[in-house]
């Protein structure tokens, strides 16, 4: 009987074994990741925190390093700190360009000479 048993508990190991690895392996790319990716994957990160980086990457582009995630407001280091194992960051892409009327309009703008 206790050959059974000692089996029964490395069987059971293994199987927590594998379940940590696999919630382990969830990271999310903080350049592609929607809001409910961010949120479902980051610690700390409710719906609105998830907006706002969402928001932020759009108005500023993608970001650069895990340590960026903290220039979005409401995200301070010890939330990237936390989070820093669950994170990766895809290529970068530039920031939005400006409108084609805003460009016009630069354009035309004078230019300061010296």
């Amino acid at each position: 009987m206790k050959p059974f048993s000692v089996l029964w508990k490395a069987l059971a190991l293994g199987a927590l074994l594998l379940a940590g690895s696999a919630i382990a392996a969830d990271k999310v790319d903080i350049n592609t990741a929607d809001a409910a990716q961010l949120e479902k994957v980051l610690v700390g990160i409710g719906p609105a925190k998830a907006e706002a980086i969402v928001q932020y990457r759009k108005a500023n582009g993608s970001f650069k390093s895990v340590d960026e995630l903290a220039l979005v407001k409401g995200i301070g280091l010890k939330t990237v700190e936390r989070n820093r194992d669950l994170i990766t960051v895809g290529p970068a892409k530039a920031a939005p360009q400006a409108r084609p009327a805003q460009a016009a309009a630069q354009a035309k703008a004078p230019v300061a000479r010296r």
